[in-house]
C-alpha cells in the first residue's frame, strides 16, 4: 500500500532542492496545507503549528541555498516535534492541560537547537499520550489522531503525533522520544520508520522526562536511512548515512523466550518471512534460547522504572492539579506512591545484572530480530464514536497494540 504523505526520503528530497525541482517553501507549503486539510487529522496531531515561522525558515533556506550554503540534508525540510522539548517561547506542556499555566521555555532545548542549526524548518508541536506514558496513542485533552491507513485504528504511542505527522505527509521527520515503546510502536502502527538510540547519544536537556533511566530521544521517517541523518544531526555528528554492512558479514540472533509470546498469527508469519528473506540474501539468522529474559517480569512486577521515577517529577504537580490529568496516566504514576527506596535500589540493581547476563549472551551478534509489536490492532472507542460509529470491542488502553504494517527493530544488546 502506498503512504499517503512525502513518500520521499530525506536525501531524495535533498537531491530535488539541489536541483531546483522543488525549494523549501514548496515543501513547507505543502506540509502546512496537509495539517490544515479539513477532512485531515492536523487538529489532532498538531497541539501547535508555526505556520508562520516556519514560512519565514523556509525561505531562509531557499536563500541560503541559492548562496551556495546548505547546512545538511536536512535543510529547508519540514520536521515535527514532539510536544515534550523545549522550545524557545512556547510552554511545554507535554499533551496535558494541567501544565498550561507554566513559564514559556527561555531556551531552546540543545536537540531542537542541533535541528535549527542544520536547517530543519519546524512546522509544529505534535500530540501525545499526557507525559509520555502509554504506548497507545490516547489523549483525551487534544484528541487522538487516527491511524494513516485506517481512521479508526490507534496510532500508538507516545509519539502519536509525530508518527502521523510523517505518514500523512505534514512532516518529513517527526522527533519523538522512546522510554519502552514510545517512538518504536507509533512507528509500527504507522508503517513508518523509528529509531530509538543509546541514551547518551543525544542530549536530554530541555525534554521533559518520563523515566531518566530510559529515555531516549529519536527520529520517526519513511526510512531508517532518514533517521540514521537526523540521529546523527541531534547527536551532533556529521549528517551522513553509515556505509552498509555486507549482509553476508551479518550474525543476527532471534531470541526464543519472552520476545516471542503470544505473537498474533498475522505479526508471527511477517516476522518469520522477514527472517527467512534475510536469512536468503546471505545473513546468518541464529534462534537464541535467551532464557535470561525470563526474569523481566520479576525485575519488573512493581512497574519497574517509569512509575517511581515519573512520581518524583509528578508529586507536586499530582498535589495541585491531579485532576486534571488523564486519570488512567494518573493511576500508572501513583502506583509508585507506596514505593521504597530499597527497592528502587534493588531495581538498579537487578538491572544491571541483567544488562551484564544479555551482553554476555549475544556477544556473538552483531544484532538481534525481534517482533515490534506482538498483535495487531483494534478500533479505540473513542475514535469510533467521533466518527459516529458503535462501539468495537477494545484493548485495554494502557496495553501496546500492534498494528497490521508491522516493522521490526534490530537493537543491539538492548536495555531492559
Amino acid at each position: 500500500m502506498q503512504m499517503p504523505g512525502f513518500n520521499r526520503t530525506v536525501l531524495d528530497l535533498a537531491e530535488a532542492l539541489a536541483a531546483g525541482r522543488t525549494s523549501s517553501r514548496e515543501l513547507v507549503e505543502a506540509a502546512l496545507a496537509r495539517v490544515a486539510a479539513p477532512d485531515g487529522e492536523g487538529a489532532r496531531t498538531f497541539v501547535a503549528v508555526y505556520a508562520d515561522s516556519a514560512m519565514t525558515a523556509a525561505d531562509a533556506q531557499d536563500r541560503l541555498r541559492k548562496a551556495g550554503y546548505v547546512a545538511s540534508p536536512l535543510a529547508g525540510l519540514p520536521v515535527s516535534v514532539k510536544d515534550l522539548f523545549d522550545v524557545a517561547g512556547e510552554r511545554t506542556l507535554a499533551g496535558s492541560k494541567a501544565l498550561d499555566d507554566s513559564p514559556p521555555a527561555a531556551h531552546d532545548a540543545p536537540t531542537i537547537a542541533r535541528l535549527r542549526a542544520a536547517g530543519a524548518v519546524l512546522i509544529g508541536r505534535t500530540n501525545m499520550t499526557e507525559f509520555a506514558f502509554s504506548g497507545v496513542g490516547i489523549n483525551p485533552h487534544y484528541g487522538t489522531p487516527g491511524n494513516p491507513y485506517d481512521r479508526r485504528l490507534i496510532p500508538g504511542g507516545s509519539s502519536s503525533g509525530a508518527a502521523v505527522s510523517v505518514a500523512d505527509g505534514q512532516a518529513v521527520v517527526g522527533i519523538g522520544t522512546d522510554t519502552g515503546g514510545s517512538v518504536r510502536i507509533p512507528a509500527a502502527f504507522c508503517g513508518i520508520a523509528g529509531f530509538k538510540p543509546t541514551q547518551y547519544r543525544i542530549p536530554r536537556d530541555g525534554v521533559m522526562p518520563l523515566s531518566t533511566t530510559l529515555d531516549s530521544i529519536g527520529p520517526l521517517a519513511i526510512s531508517i536511512a532518514c533517521c540514521a541523518i537526523v540521529d546523527a544531526i541531534m547527536a551532533g555528528e556529521l549528517p551522513a548515512v553509515p556505509a552498509p554492512i555486507p549482509i553476508e558479514a551479518l550474525r543476527l540472533g532471534v531470541p526464543q523466550t519472552y520476545v516471542l509470546d503470544g505473537l498474533a498469527p498475522e505479526v508471527a508469519n511477517a516476522f518469520a518471512a522477514a527472517c527467512a528473506s534475510l536469512s536468503s540474501a546471505g545473513a546468518r539468522v541464529v534462534d537464541i534460547p535467551l532464557t535470561e529474559l525470563t526474569s523481566l517480569a520479576a525485575i519488573n512486577a512493581g512497574g519497574g522504572f517509569a512509575p517511581i521515577e515519573a512520581y518524583g517529577w509528578h508529586q507536586p504537580l499530582l498535589a495541585r492539579r491531579g485532576n486534571e490529568y488523564d486519570q488512567r496516566v494518573r493511576q500508572r504514576i501513583e502506583r509508585a506512591s507506596g514505593m521504597r527506596a530499597v527497592e528502587y535500589i534493588r531495581l538498579q540493581g537487578a538491572r544491571a545484572d541483567l544488562i551484564s547476563r544479555v551482553a554476555t549472551a549475544t556477544a556473538g551478534f552483531d544484532a538481534l530480530l525481534m517482533p515490534t509489536v506482538a498483535i495487531t490492532s483494534t478500533a479505540n472507542r473513542c475514535l469510533r464514536a467521533r466518527r459516529g460509529l458503535p462501539p468495537a470491542q477494545c484493548a485495554d488502553p494502557a496495553e501496546y497494540i500492534g498494528h497490521q504494517f508491522p516493522r521490526w527493530l534490530c537493537s543491539h544488546r538492548p536495555d531492559p
